[in-house]
């Protein structure tokens, strides 16, 4: 077995001369998949200490929720546009390889927001707090992105 910093060395001088090109969607979908999973860790970094404090119906969650949403959508265009300034993609149109892998993604993770929809019902049905409904509705739509975005990494980096 090789010793830590000489194994250290080896791949870092692998990873430095094998750079590996990425396409204009490949930089979008991992954009996306850091935004929504530290904008989703930060909701939660907000709401958990709340919820030690104060009960469930009077934590105040709506303004995290809808700050951390849109800070996500804008570090996500914001990061991808400076991906590009930096190192532009060859072509900023996607191919058919990007469509079958964006629609392969969002095939799979779909079930991620149906589960969300449909756990929200039935708590509205059950008569959940709004905090519940609100949370397993959201969990649903960042479970979605995050499965997108690391089904679509894979197969980028594997193939379909």
């Amino acid at each position: 077995m090789e010793s830590g910093p000489l194994y250290i060395r080896m791949v870092s001088k692998i990873l430095d001369s094998a750079e590996v090109a990425m396409s204009y969607e490949e930089k979008g979908v991992w954009t996306q998949l850091l935004s929504f999973a530290c904008a989703y860790i930060a909701y939660l970094a907000v709401v958990v200490p709340r919820l030690v404090h104060t009960s469930v119906a009077h934590v105040s969650y709506v303004a995290p929720l809808v700050v951390t949403t849109v800070a996500s959508i804008l570090i996500a265009t914001v990061v991808r546009s400076a991906l590009e300034v930096a190192r532009p993609s060859d072509s900023s149109k996607a191919d058919v390889r990007d469509r079958d892998i964006a629609r392969f993604g969002e095939h799979a993770s779909r079930w991620c927001v149906i589960g969300g929809a449909t756990a929200g019902i039935i708590g509205a049905l059950d008569h959940w707090a709004y905090f519940w409904i609100a949370n397993v509705i959201w969990l649903g739509f960042v479970l979605s992105a995050v499965v997108d975005s690391v089904i679509r990494l894979v197969a980028y980096r594997r193939g379909l």
